[in-house]
């Protein structure tokens, strides 16, 4: 099973960002698109439980399934202990052709919507790893995804430090956000957060 392996860090000007990906070699892959995602779950949320996630994603004209879970105990020894600097999750995703029926069937199989987010994504990639920049209701963020040692060369290349790794789901994110401006919203969405803040 592929393993996904990513750090986030928090973008104050992305303009400069951009101009800092063309620097270091990395090209424009899709422009900047809307996404909306739903996590689905049983009512009593044991997947979050298992840090597990079941995602429907909709993203710049296509639908996505993807089901991420911590890799096993089996993982150790394959390099994935250093998963206090990058988060490592089994990723198994696959396209589907409309994400309405999918999320019919997850319904009439017990399971509820439990978490929808958005954000704003632009993809870049310089052949060997990714860097997308998500503009998010709570504030920008850019993700780096490839390997541990490739992260770890282009962050450096972007001018990023280690220190400002950030290993957290944006549900995590999400959260820590509510708790630190008092705000009762359920959902990760520009309109939701727009009118908590009312």
């Amino acid at each position: 099973m592929p393993i996904e392996t990513e750090i986030k860090f928090r973008v104050s000007d992305l303009p400069n960002l951009a101009e800092r990906l063309q620097s270091a070699g990395f090209r424009l892959e899709t422009p900047r698109s809307f996404e909306s995602n739903v996590l689905y779950d049983t009512p009593d949320r044991q997947l979050r439980v298992r840090t597990e996630i079941l995602r429907i994603r909709s993203y710049a004209g296509h639908w996505t399934l993807t089901h991420k879970r911590l890799p096993g105990l089996a993982a150790t020894g394959t390099g994935l202990q250093d998963s206090d600097r990058h988060k490592h999750r089994v990723e198994t995703e696959t396209s589907v052709a409309h994400g309405g029926a999918l999320a019919e069937l997850f319904l009439s199989l017990g399971l509820v919507a439990a978490f929808r987010y958005e954000k704003w994504r632009t993809e870049w990639t310089d052949g060997e790893g990714h860097c997308v920049i998500d503009e998010t209701p709570i504030g920008n963020y850019a993700e780096l995804e490839g390997s541990s040692d490739w992260i770890d060369r282009a962050a450096q290349r972007l001018g990023v430090d280690p220190s400002g790794y950030i290993t957290l789901s944006y549900g995590r994110l999400f959260d820590q956000w509510r708790i630190e401006h008092c705000r009762n919203v359920e959902d990760l969405t520009f309109t939701a957060v727009a009118a908590s803040s009312r």
